[in-house]
């Protein structure tokens, strides 16, 4: 050091040659840390470097920290930068110079073009660096000597997700796990842990939704969005917070994010087991068409677009699918279509458009009785698979429309904050059709034919809303402090009707219920990310919702005790809840991370079972979860390795299960849910990516009077499976073929379901199922193969136990529950050929 010192003496003191300062030759910026934490906001590490005569970086110190991490980054690549020496006329001499090194978020093109801090939930850094930029930096004593480099470097991180709100919080590239057969967007929610998906009503009806010990029905228990547009549709006539995920088209899906737990103060109402955003974009830009035909007459037809010169967020897509079903009844027949565009407006606001259109219709076989089949009584040819296949009544089915606007405002502020704003509209209409016990139990009229308990739901309803967030992108004590205010404002107008249908020719001979829904939802929340320790970060907030219903019940009794009336009656109630929620995050070692989170959440009333001036009840969730989350990425993220795990509890104040007739779910009173769950996933650059994860959960109803804190006592709940097991594969390649390259893949996918507790302590079996394809592409022309339920596996999608009567009025008189399943696919094989068109240059083989 001293002799650093008396150089500078001496360049001061003498001042009779020129000094020109030292240029740089090599100066590759520093990688971004594998283990680095995630960055909200630009941080800079300030080197003082001591460049010898021969050019070489000799010492380098730092000035001013950005932390242990990234200090070492820079100090590592700066021991490695070359430059020509600085001289004082013809003479190398050695100077200390201060250059700056700035680490900065990444930034995703389709979320926002400017670099800056990120509020929470909106991205982070980490990866390699993707480039340099020469700025000026502020040199100490090079300045006062004109002997300094003007030289700085900037490192910024590839796309990354925000740091997750607990250990169930999973931000999920779709990436190769693309390549896995699916039928539908619904299916890419296996790639969360402890999820499971099964369907009694036909391609078109919405998957029952089994997350975390939940019986989510087809949405109650889950909050849907699309693009930040809710999907569950409220008080809707086959079950409260019903929301279908089949119209979104699964090409045009980049990513998605399942919060398992109330842990987010942006999760909302039906927010009780989770939510699940699903996120748009196409990253393959140009023209993408693909056909495919398959067992059963199945035929698929895609197209997506994405002009080559825009960004992610720009495209256009249409589907259109159509089969025979693999049984009778089963026949479906539906299209979609998806654009999205975004426009710059001024310098630091982008506004994004999105429509969705969608119309479907399916038959469905709905369930049948396990005696029936096994005894060969069903209505369909002798043999094991015709009647496993069959079905009794072929009045059952469904259709829909579904059509959605939105536009998002997202603007950058001053001082790097941020201010979102969205405004959307669905138009949404549905009608379904269910026989679950085929009894005749009406009494008809005289000279007319019995008439039995088959149910119409139908649902008609219009959403408009508004969503926004807004982050200052305040620093205090000089760290960024992602402080992010919220808000919703949605109203719904809907009309919700159930009817009972004739077993002969299906006409409604009954009104259950037919209301006319008018309900407002306004919410609002702030969450706070604060980090008082070097390993320890707090996060957390407070979510406000309230609720007005105004119900038109069409459908009373046209007289009473008291006379005549009209058989019309309002009822208007009101609602409010507050959750607050928080998440404690310890960084144990640069790669190890445990994170504890609680937090209360609420589904709202279904409008049905509402009274007049009722403050309206809340099924409320209380849940806390515990876990360890590791990391190992290697440099250039040439492959990355993510291992989670946690133990869970929850408790609600009032659960549903499905009551078979009505069709629908009931009130059953307080629930109770302990659980436990492991995932992983392994990336390796563009050519494998394998996950897998397992999950048990034991979900009951608490004995009436024992404490609270006893989450393992009690009746166990049915339908709810305690074991859950998924692995999704694919491997990608090239070879050469005549001296041609041909890209290749091959994909798995295996789901291991445990035995389903039924009613009056019966059990399912098992199932394990397992889905592979292949493809091979040559230049622009793909040729793929998938196979589903490759051991081609006689299973039960849903399966149920209760009382039933499908032979007709004369057969004997039965009080005893038995089995009835929904039968699941048999092996499926499905060919597909796709043409990619318009590409980039760097996407040619």
């Amino acid at each position: 050091m001293w002799i650093s010192s008396l150089v500078l003496l001496l360049l001061s003191a003498t001042a009779e040659a020129p000094v020109s300062p030292p240029v740089p030759l090599e100066a590759a910026p520093p990688v971004m840390p594998a283990d680095a934490p995630a960055l909200d906001a630009p941080v800079s590490v300030l080197l003082r470097l001591t460049i010898d005569e021969a050019g070489e970086v000799s010492r380098v110190d730092v000035r001013e920290s950005a932390g242990t991490v990234f200090d070492r980054a820079a100090m590592d690549a700066a021991l490695r930068w070359r430059f020509q020496p600085a001289r004082r006329g013809e003479t190398p001499i050695e100077v200390q110079a201060d250059v700056p090194v700035t680490f900065t978020p990444a930034v995703d093109p389709q979320v926002d073009p400017h670099p800056g801090p990120l509020p929470e939930g909106e991205g982070a850094a980490t990866g390699t660096a993707q480039g340099t930029d020469t700025l000026t930096p502020p040199l100490s004593r090079g300045e006062r000597e004109g002997a300094a480099p003007s030289f700085a470097t900037t490192v910024r991180g590839q796309a990354a997700p925000p740091p997750p709100a607990a250990v169930g919080d999973f931000h999920i590239p779709i990436g190769q796990l693309a390549d896995v057969p699916r039928n539908s967007a619904s299916d890419l929610m296996l790639l969360a842990p402890g999820v499971m998906l099964a369907n009694h009503g036909g391609e078109g009806h919405a998957d029952t939704i089994y997350i975390r010990g939940f019986d989510a029905g087809e949405g109650k228990d889950v909050e849907f969005r699309l693009n930040g547009v809710p999907l569950n549709e409220v008080s809707h006539a086959h079950g409260h917070g019903y929301a279908d995920t089949y119209f979104i088209i699964p090409e045009l899906v980049d990513s998605l994010r399942i919060t398992e737990g109330p842990y987010d103060p942006s999760q909302g109402d039906f927010g009780v087991a989770g939510s699940v955003e699903y996120q748009l974009g196409l990253k393959r830009r140009g023209l993408t068409a693909s056909a495919s035909y398959g067992s059963f007459a199945s035929r698929r037809l895609s197209l997506v677009w994405g002009p080559s010169e825009s960004s992610e967020a720009n495209f256009v897509g249409l589907l259109l699918r159509q089969g025979h079903g693999f049984g009778p009844n089963r026949a479906y027949a539906n299209a979609g279509a998806m654009a999205q565009v975004e426009f710059r407006v001024g310098e630091e606001t982008r506004l994004r458009l999105f429509g969705a259109s969608y119309a479907a219709r399916f038959a469905s076989a709905g369930v049948v009785r396990e005696t029936d089949v096994v005894d060969g009584r069903m209505p369909c040819a002798p043999g094991a698979d015709s009647q496993f296949f069959c079905l009794h009544d072929p009045n059952q089915g469904g259709a829909g429309q579904r059509h959605i606007v939105s536009a998002e405002l997202q603007s950058r502020l001053r001082r790097g904050g941020r201010f979102v704003q969205q405004g959307f509209v669905v138009l949404r209409q549905m009608r379904i059709r269910d026989n679950f016990t085929g009894f005749l139990n009406d009494v008809p009229p005289v000279g007319e034919l019995p008439r039995g308990d088959n149910t119409e739901q139908s649902y008609r309803g219009t959403t408009v809303g508004l969503r926004g967030r807004y982050s200052p992108g305040l620093t205090f004590l000089g760290q960024p402090q992602p402080l992010e205010l919220g808000y919703l404002a949605r109203f719904d107008d809907v009309l919700t009707r159930a009817r009972r249908l004739r077993d002969h020719g299906g006409a409604p001979y009954a009104t259950l219920f037919d209301n006319q829904v008018r309900t407002t939802n306004l919410g609002a929340y702030a969450s706070l990310r604060l980090a008082p320790l070097s390993w320890l970060t707090l996060r957390g907030g407070l979510r406000l919702d309230t609720f007005l219903f105004g119900v038109e019940d069409q459908n009373r009794p046209a007289s009473d005790r008291q006379g005549e009336r009209i058989p019309e009656e309002s009822i208007e109630a009101y609602g409010f809840f507050a959750s607050p929620r928080v998440t404690a995050e310890v960084r144990v070692t640069p790669r190890l991370t445990w994170l504890t989170s609680a937090g209360l959440g609420a589904r709202s009333s279904d409008a049905a079972a509402l009274s007049d001036a009722e403050l309206a009840p809340y099924a409320r969730v209380t849940a806390a979860e515990t876990g360890l989350g590791w990391r190992l990425a290697g440099d250039g993220h040439a492959y990355d390795l993510e291992v989670r795990g946690a133990f869970f509890a929850t408790r609600v104040s009032q659960d549903l299960v499905f009551d078979e007739t009505t069709g629908r779910n009931q009130p059953v009173g307080p629930s109770q849910r302990l659980g436990a769950f492991a995932t992983t996933r392994f990336t390796l650059e563009q050519r494998v990516d394998v996950q897998a994860s397992a999950a048990w959960a034991h979900a009951t109803l608490p004995t009436p009077g024992a404490p609270q804190w006893k989450v393992w006592e009690g009746t166990v709940m049915p339908y709810i499976p305690h074991l859950l097991g998924r692995l999704d594969a694919s491997v990608r390649g090239e070879l050469t073929v005549s001296g041609q390259p041909v890209g290749w893949n091959l994909a798995l996918g295996h789901s291991a379901i445990g035995p389903k507790p039924l009613p009056l302590d019966r059990y399912s079996e098992p199932i394990f199922l397992f889905d592979a394809a292949a493809r091979a592409r040559w230049k622009w022309m793909e040729l793929g193969l998938s196979v589903e339920n490759l051991l081609d596996t006689r299973w039960r999608e849903a399966e149920f136990n209760y009382v039933s009567n499908f032979r007709g009025p004369d057969a004997p008189a039965s009080l005893l529950a038995t089995r009835h399943f929904s039968a699941g696919a048999p092996r499926t094989f499905r060919a597909t050929f796709t043409l990619y068109l318009d590409l980039q240059d760097e996407e040619l083989p």
